[in-house]
């Protein structure tokens, strides 16, 4: 349909646009804050702007469950002590991204080359994106550290632990970055199932421009996106591993069910 192709052009262009001027009102708002305002702070409200502006661009409703998320709201970086907490999810689309800046205050650990992408690429990095080159063992050491210092200082880190998106509901083996980080500093982690109704989100076997053209021309995308119960690491960093994921395929049933139980217009 006609309505269909229009709406890639319009949003590519939304999204350029978008970009450079929440990017400009954010650095005008840290101009105008000062140097002893809370420059952090300042950054994740205006990340959250972002991350739902972008939803509202892409037609995306997000149906949300468990903690804070059900109530509609941000889930917040730092625990009760004031320490970093971890988020764990599943990873699927590339509107899984935009979705975590609007409802996880987190840095997105993501991949090396992401830095790159035009306007992508920027407002990844002002946002505090955390990239990792999975083929460089020494770029994955210093990503864990700076992983750590950002837990350390009350900054929540979300990561993708499947290591790429996949299709369908099923999760694979997770990578150990995410359980290291928490062991070394006694973070909680947050586990968080996403599902996407129908397959048109899913990101496989294309390139990224690929993906986000179809993605693009979709007129309204549902998501569940459901929280679970902080997990608090206790033994090997192998049972942590093995709760967390346990607890991630429960909630990517639960998130499945919101979005088949929907009945809206």
């Amino acid at each position: 349909m006609i309505r269909d192709a229009i709406r890639l052009p319009i949003r590519t262009a939304g999204f350029v646009g978008l970009t450079f001027s929440m990017y400009g009102a954010l650095e005008v708002d840290l101009a105008v804050a000062g140097p002893n305002a809370d420059r952090m702070g300042l950054l994740s409200k205006w990340v959250e702007r972002y991350g739902r502006g972008l939803l509202g661009l892409y037609g995306v409703d997000v149906l949300g469950g468990g903690p804070h998320l059900g109530e509609g709201r941000r889930y917040p970086g730092r625990d009760a002590r004031g320490h970093g907490r971890v988020f764990v999810m599943n990873h699927r689309s590339g509107l899984d991204v935009p979705i975590t800046l609007a409802y996880v205050d987190s840095a997105i650990v993501s991949r090396a080359d992401l830095a790159r992408w035009p306007v992508i690429g920027m407002a990844a990095r002002r946002a505090g994106t955390l990239f990792v080159d999975r083929t460089d063992k020494h770029s994955g050491a210093a990503v864990l550290a700076t992983m750590c210092g950002a837990l350390a200082s009350g900054r929540g880190v979300m990561i993708y632990p499947e290591g790429t998106t996949y299709d369908g509901d099923e999760l694979r083996p997770f990578r150990p970055g995410a359980f290291r980080a928490a062991q070394r500093t006694g973070a909680e982690i947050v586990p968080i199932g996403i599902a996407y109704e129908g397959d048109a989100t899913a990101f496989g076997d294309e390139s990224f421009p690929q993906h986000m053209a179809r993605v693009s021309r979709a007129r309204r995308t549902r998501v569940g996106l459901v929280a679970g119960d902080p997990i608090v690491p206790s033994g090997s960093l192998e049972a942590t591993r093995d709760a967390t994921f346990a607890a991630i395929e429960a909630l990517i049933g639960r998130a499945r069910a919101r979005v088949t139980g929907f009945r809206g217009t």
